[in-house]
């Protein structure tokens, strides 16, 4: 077990160092970012992963809008979780504590504390606590209770 996690861990930090050196995008080193998301920067520095995020798989985030030709950044806050098979369109910025829904399309910035989904994202529900990579407050009660 313990072999599986150094692979692991060796193989999210060259993961990291691949995004930040070869495609320009900066990603926190609290942060957990799947190996199957993709990213595509137009210019260095235009995707940012906040501090304790988590980008689960199948997930795309890019910053060329094709309508216009223009590279806009696209920054993702502190503790959120964007879902698997999500979609960031360019110029997003998701707030700080908040969690995009699996499969969701984002064309419009999330506020904080939120959370979106759909195809186009819209607001599910406001002002929701979040702990570390966008784990909602009471989901340990939740499992416990669960496996009673």
């Amino acid at each position: 077990m313990n072999k599986l996690r150094a692979v692991r861990r060796f193989l999210v930090g060259i993961r990291r160092s691949w995004l930040r050196y070869g495609h320009g995008v900066l990603v926190d080193p609290s942060a957990s970012v799947s190996l199957s998301s993709r990213f595509i920067a137009g210019r260095r520095n235009d995707i940012v992963v906040g501090a304790q995020s988590l980008v689960a798989f199948k997930t795309l985030v890019y910053t060329q809008d094709h309508v216009s030709g223009e590279h806009k950044p696209v920054r993702i806050g502190r503790h959120c979780f964007i879902g698997g098979g999500s979609v960031i369109m360019p110029g997003v910025t998701v707030g700080d504590r908040s969690i995009v829904a699996a499969g969701s399309v984002v064309f419009n910035d999330v506020p904080p504390c939120s959370i979106v989904g759909g195809n186009p994202a819209r607001l599910l529900r406001a002002d929701v606590e979040v702990g570390p990579y966008g784990r909602l407050k009471n989901a340990d009660e939740n499992v416990k209770q669960m496996w009673r």
